[in-house]
């Protein structure tokens, strides 16, 4: 039986990818030489034809950075990553949805579809590194003979595991890892095992060394750092944001001088991380968006900033409130309910549940706060089945029951065809 579990976890994957110009479930073959998708469709003749994905790798490595930033409009395709022995079946029943709904965003297409957002960062990195490499430009801010390897090892790391990590260049670049990395040291008489985000750091005497970051538990907004002490607000915004999202003096430890600064919580160590004003890069062009000089100083006082009419990877105009992290180092994009609720409503939310267009009195209903009766919906096997939708204005989103929710208030309200045959009922029953 562990050895099945074995040949599975080890099982290779392939790449499914939803064409926009036509709508279809193919799977990816590779690219040619002009950057052009190459597909096939999803069948056992050609599984053996197709790219294939190591699954204890990493994705995005060097290989599929280079795809992506390859592959011409890239915001015309939807990728998915699934086991190759379920790639048929898993294609199948893609397909089906997708003739159901043009743009569905259901459980069966999230969980294996690639994070646009990785996609797209992936090849903006290989882009930035071409542009460096051709500028003959040294993207690196440690030279890798000035580590001390030899301590290293102590520590359970070694120039060959960090490498093999995919982890050797983002350190020298002056990136932290993306990751946690388990640290093991072998003192003789006692043995330590702990996972920790690392980075590189100068010392004042110029030796290079390894920062290790622990894992807390709660990030430490009581003690000053630095020189400053969090107020009721900051304490509330890093923990609700992550960013403290103003600008404050922190007195720099080597030169005792105070230095303007925005400050971030590292979520993956609950760690706090500075970065000085002076330090902080804002791209002029987002998403498609041009931002003005107002923005981008709003941001570079660690404001946040709304932006409107931003394109998606699909080509979906939305807009979002972002924001300099200064633990990543960059823009991010913040999500709240709040901004779901009042800035992220997809205009389509009532006019189709699960393939099944919604009348006009049916969506009155809904937003009355009554269930709706939906007959015809069609389910993963191609079974016909019907249910109760109601509305959730907070959340903006449908919900299903095959129960109707408000059968105590006798709320329910079928659809329109049976409102009609009700009325004319009403009337013909109606004394003379």
């Amino acid at each position: 039986m562990e050895n099945k579990k074995n040949d599975t976890s080890q099982t290779p994957e392939v790449l499914l990818v939803n064409d926009y110009s036509d709508n279809k479930i193919k799977a990816v073959k590779g690219l040619n030489e002009n950057g052009k998708l190459q597909t096939l469709s999803v069948n056992k003749k050609n599984l053996n034809q197709l790219l294939k994905v190591d699954k204890q790798g990493d994705f995005f490595s060097s290989f599929f950075t280079n795809f992506f930033a390859q592959l011409q409009n890239p915001t015309e395709f939807s990728f998915f990553k699934v086991p190759i022995d379920k790639a048929i079946g898993l294609a199948s029943l893609m397909q089906k949805e997708l003739d159901m709904n043009q743009n569905p965003t259901h459980e069966l297409f999230l969980s294996h579809q690639i994070d646009p957002d990785k996609m797209i960062q992936a090849m903006e990195a290989q882009k930035s590194k071409q542009d460096l490499e051709s500028n003959h430009y040294n993207p690196y801010k440690y030279n890798i003979d000035d580590i001390d390897w030899e301590s290293l090892k102590d520590i359970g790391l070694s120039k060959e595991k960090l490498e093999e990590m995919d982890l050797l260049e983002p350190l020298l670049r002056g990136y932290k890892t993306k990751d946690l990395v388990t640290i093991n040291l072998d003192l003789g008489a006692a043995y330590f095992s702990l996972d920790a985000r690392i980075g590189l750091r100068k010392e004042q005497n110029g030796l290079i060394v390894m920062e290790l970051q622990g894992v807390k538990k709660y990030p430490n907004l009581n003690t000053p750092l630095q020189g400053h002490s969090f107020t009721k607000e900051d304490k509330y915004n890093l923990l609700k944001t992550g960013n403290m999202g103003r600008v404050v003096e922190l007195i720099d430890p080597l030169t005792n001088q105070p230095i303007p600064s925005v400050v971030s919580v590292d979520r993956l160590t609950n760690n706090l991380a500075v970065t000085s004003i002076e330090k902080i890069e804002i791209p002029q062009h987002i998403k498609g968006v041009d931002l003005s000089r107002e923005q981008i100083d709003q941001l570079k006082q660690g404001k946040a900033v709304l932006i409107e009419d931003m394109t998606s990877v699909k080509g979906n105009a939305f807009n979002a409130e972002i924001q300099y992290n200064a633990s990543k180092g960059h823009i991010e994009f913040l999500f709240d309910n709040v901004n779901k609720k009042k800035r992220y409503q997809p205009q389509n939310t009532l006019d189709n549940f699960r393939g099944k267009q919604i009348d006009k009195q049916q969506r009155e209903a809904l937003l009355q706060g009554k269930s709706v009766l939906i007959d015809g919906l069609i389910d993963k096997k191609g079974n016909p089945y019907k249910g109760y939708i109601t509305y959730d204005q907070v959340n903006s989103k449908m919900d299903f029951s095959f129960n109707d929710p408000n059968s105590t208030e006798k709320q329910a309200v079928v659809n329109s065809d049976n409102l009609q045959s009700n009325t004319q009922n009403k009337s013909t029953l109606k004394p003379n």
